[in-house]
């Protein structure tokens, strides 16, 4: 186990290299710069005083050189500076990261406790009504967009029954103690979490569906029921288990599409983490962030693929680390 997370952790550098690399190719052949934005927002158009800026800023350099810089300053967790935020760019990141990755936690949550238990049921039910029943609503979920489905959720508990807030992450101008803080933030959460994880919950019960059905066909299923054990423990001990894996899987590979899709619900519900700041960064050209986010999720994705590889050897003793 040892072995496999140094080697995992060790592919995270060429991952980052890569990604580095070819984000910053791609913002070289976008059209305009920040120095664009910057200067119109600001009503500079003193050429000088635009040159210096340039040179400030390190745009005078060819960009190989910049590129080599950058990456140095990567190394040492240097990405930048924001001109928008008047920040460095690891500071701005790090007070948006905990909203994004309290809205990611909760969505996945939803999406795993949702869709395994509706797996395990139209597994379990194969055939019947309720079987049916999950794959029609599976279907659904799945082909619905993320933000129209944020959007029917608001205008029905926000606005027709006003039972949860419309957006945001607290409520503005209320002072909170510490439990009723965490209750207005979970009432805050709550919509933006089940749009993003509703979304993934339909793929999660097709495959904890075919993967139970799968292994319900197993020798050591038919011999545990053969030893006369109850039909419930079966599926928890036996079968529940080893169709985890393709969950499991499919969780660590959608980690990172759970990440993009914040960015359009975050968007939705005016939620202040970094899908937010991604899209203002990226209407601004503030590319130092921009970079510095993509940076950041490639190390959160790779961090967490590597996470899944540790959780195989839980769920699967016969796993070898190869």
């Amino acid at each position: 186990m040892l072995r496999i997370l140094f080697r995992r952790l060790v592919q995270i550098i060429p991952l980052i290299l890569g990604v580095i690399i070819m984000n910053f190719g791609l913002i070289q052949l976008a059209p305009g710069s920040f120095l664009d934005v910057m200067t119109a927002e600001q009503q500079i158009s003193d050429p000088a005083m635009i040159e210096r800026m340039r040179i400030l800023y390190g745009m005078d350099q060819p960009a190989a050189v910049q590129l080599l810089k950058y990456i140095w300053s990567v190394v040492t967790l240097d990405f930048g500076y924001s001109y928008r935020q008047n920040a460095p760019v690891l500071t701005v990141i790090m007070q948006h990261l905990p909203a994004t990755a309290l809205l990611m936690l909760a969505a996945i949550a939803v999406a795993l406790l949702v869709g395994v238990v509706a797996g395990v049921v139209a597994a379990v039910k194969v055939n019947t009504i309720w079987d049916n029943l999950i794959s029609l609503i599976a279907v659904f979920f799945f082909a619905a967009p993320t933000f129209w489905l944020g959007i029917m959720l608001t205008i029905l508990f926000s606005v027709k029954l006003g039972w949860l807030p419309v957006g945001g992450m607290r409520t503005v101008g209320t002072e909170f103690g510490a439990i009723a803080a965490t209750f207005d933030i979970a009432r805050h959460l709550l919509l933006p979490a089940v749009s993003l994880g509703l979304f993934y919950a339909a793929t999660y019960a097709r495959v904890m569906r075919a993967s139970m059905l799968e292994v319900y066909k197993s020798d050591f299923v038919r011999t545990a029921r053969s030893k006369g054990l109850p039909g419930f423990q079966v599926v928890v001990i036996h079968v529940l288990r080893n169709a985890l894996l393709p969950v499991v899987t499919l969780l660590g590979l959608q980690l990172g599409t759970v990440l993009g899709g914040s960015v359009v619900i975050e968007t939705v519900f005016s939620w202040p983490g970094i899908g937010s700041l991604m899209l203002d960064s990226v209407m601004s050209r503030n590319y130092p962030v921009v970079l510095g986010v993509l940076v950041m999720s490639s190390v959160v994705v790779a961090v967490a693929n590597a996470a899944v590889d540790i959780a195989y050897f839980k769920l699967d003793p016969r796993i070898s680390a190869r």
